[in-house]
């Protein structure tokens, strides 16, 4: 291994170990009306410290009629199974190893019909965890995509599974988009050895788009549930009332978000930020108010959807996952606490104190967070092909300095760059480990290390947009004649620019870790400057006034 291998390892591990467990993500929803190229798109961070994701094709197949799906035993009951269908469709999603947590160590993304799906925790009431039920999100994700082909038939399987077999994990919003819809599918448990579970399904108008970040975001519920637009379980209501949380005769309206969604005032401030951040982002003309995520009383929460200013692209949709508050009040690339190069990250935890006070305090959370896993934005088109259709843009680590690609939903490989490897050994082999490298690198200089990222970041999202209509096009021309070479083509593409940008990336890496050496900043032909790269001018003026004798030299 060489010396600067071995750098660049110690310093990964050194932040590693900083590093706590913490489940955060963000899903943008973008219904057909509001996109700029008639797609659904959803989008996903799968925000956890420690999470390492692979690539994997879980392909079509047929099952007997006898088959079942083996469930693992946890602490809190036994091993279980599941009846398998007598069909289940191809799907492009992740796995990771059992280290991570968790008795099912695999989650779709997209499937064969252009149905996408993803999820962020709200965890709600600890007492209705069921421990004792079978099902928990990636499971139920997974299997919905495996046998569905419309985002309402991924919404059914999803309640036959944990209305038959019992709902395992904490709270959860789960978008589900297909060709021409997206919905919002949000579920909690009945409690210890609890039947079933309280769910709701709402649909994003056409025209809008919607968000949750992480906290309940379906609101009022009509009275009688509509297939078309909200549904919902038979007890979200009773349930509430049996145990004492919401009053029938009382003058207050039903939510589930604040009946099952244990909202308080540190959640709006690390949740439904990134929700308005979002909104004023896509509506500035709108002027959303910061009132409700900085807690301020009786402050109205945010509309389950907006219509945005102008129909979003998906690169719109990409630049709006990356987000670290900028341009306002909250930006976390300036003051203080963004230290002298405007590092807008906020190591964890995100609540504390000082010492001889009880006054509690909030780092802001982002939508882009260096502990992200994975992210991706889909694309579900009805006017193309499902195999050409469907598009997962994927990209690894902290989403603002990663680079999106595409892979086609009926691809038949994943790219080996991003396919291999563990969170606990560094590689070179691995693209996750050197986005992530990268990005703990420009942390030390982030505002002079950024622009370098951002630029290679650009260079191929910029080029793999160019390309996509020829791309389409023929694989669209393939298809009329030969299905398979159709297929192939689009694995062929989709698996190359993937490898392209994994090399890409270790060349960046490379580059910034000569250019950018013991506080100088190299010249393009590698030569050292004089002197080294001044401290920012207000940050040597907050110095001086906390020490204002220390650092003055003698007239």
């Amino acid at each position: 291994m060489t010396i600067l291998r071995i750098f660049c390892l110690i310093i990964v591990l050194s932040v590693f170990s900083t590093f706590s467990m913490v489940t955060a993500c963000t899903n943008i929803l973008v219904s057909k009306g509001a996109s700029a190229d008639n797609s659904v798109a959803i989008t996903y961070t799968a925000d956890s410290a420690g999470f390492y994701p692979c690539l994997k094709v879980f392909p079509a197949a047929e099952h007997p009629a006898d088959a079942e799906i083996d469930i693992p035993a946890t602490k809190d009951r036994p091993a279980g199974k599941i009846k398998q269908v007598a069909q289940t469709y191809q799907i492009l999603g992740v796995v990771w190893d059992e280290g991570h947590g968790g008795f099912w160590t695999r989650q779709g993304c997209i499937n064969e019909f252009q149905v996408a799906i993803a999820e962020t925790t709200f965890g709600g009431r600890e007492e209705l965890v069921n421990p004792q039920g079978l099902v928990n999100y990636p499971m139920m994700m997974t299997l919905a995509l495996q046998r569905s082909k419309t985002a309402r038939e991924a919404i059914t399987v999803m309640i036959q599974l944990v209305e038959e077999h019992g709902y395992n994990d904490e709270g959860e919003s789960i978008s589900v988009a297909d060709k021409e819809e997206a919905w919002v599918f949000e579920i909690v448990g009945t409690g210890q050895n609890g039947k079933g579970a309280i769910w709701v399904a709402r649909k994003v108008p056409d025209g809008e788009i919607s968000v949750h970040a992480n906290q309940a975001r379906i609101g009022e519920i009509p009275e009688k549930g509509n297939p078309n637009e909200c549904f919902f379980s038979d007890n979200i209501k009773s349930f509430a009332v049996e145990k004492g949380w919401f009053d029938p005769a009382g003058e207050k309206q039903f939510r589930f978000d604040e009946t099952y969604g244990a909202i308080d005032v540190k959640l709006k401030r690390v949740c439904e930020s990134r929700v308005w951040s979002v909104f004023r982002r896509a509506a500035p003309s709108q002027h959303f108010s910061a009132d409700y995520h900085r807690g301020v009383p009786n402050a109205q929460p945010y509309p389950w959807s907006i219509k945005p200013d102008k129909k979003l692209s998906t690169a719109d949709v990409m630049a709006l996952m990356r987000d670290h508050f900028e341009g306002t009040e909250f930006d976390m690339t300036q003051g203080i606490d963004a230290g002298e190069y405007g590092l807008p990250r906020r190591w964890r935890p995100l609540y504390w104190k000082v010492e001889d006070s009880e006054q509690e305090y909030s780092w802001e959370r982002p939508i882009s967070t260096q502990q992200t896993g994975f992210s991706i934005v889909t694309q579900s088109r009805s006017h193309l092909p499902d195999r050409v259709g469907g598009v997962l843009w994927y990209g690894v680590d902290d989403n603002y300095l990663s680079c999106y690609f595409p892979l086609y939903c009926g691809i038949t490989e994943v790219p080996p760059s991003f396919t291999s490897g563990s969170i606990r050994q560094f590689s070179w082999d691995n693209a996750w480990w050197v986005f992530n490298l990268t990005a703990n690198y420009a942390n030390l200089k982030y505002s002079r290390i950024t622009p370098e990222i951002i630029a290679v970041q650009k260079e191929l999202e910029t080029k793999f947009f160019a390309l996509q209509n020829a791309v389409e096009k023929t694989a669209t021309e393939l298809l009329k004649t030969d299905k398979e070479l159709a297929q192939q083509y689009l694995t062929d593409y989709s698996v190359s620019q993937a490898e392209l940008v994994a090399a890409r990336w270790k060349k960046l890496a490379v580059d910034i870790f000569t250019k950018f050496n013991d506080g100088y900043i190299r010249s393009n032909d590698g030569q050292y400057p004089k002197e080294g790269d001044p401290y920012p001018e207000g940050w040597l003026r907050r110095v001086l006034q906390e020490r204002p004798e220390q650092f003055k030299l003698p007239k």
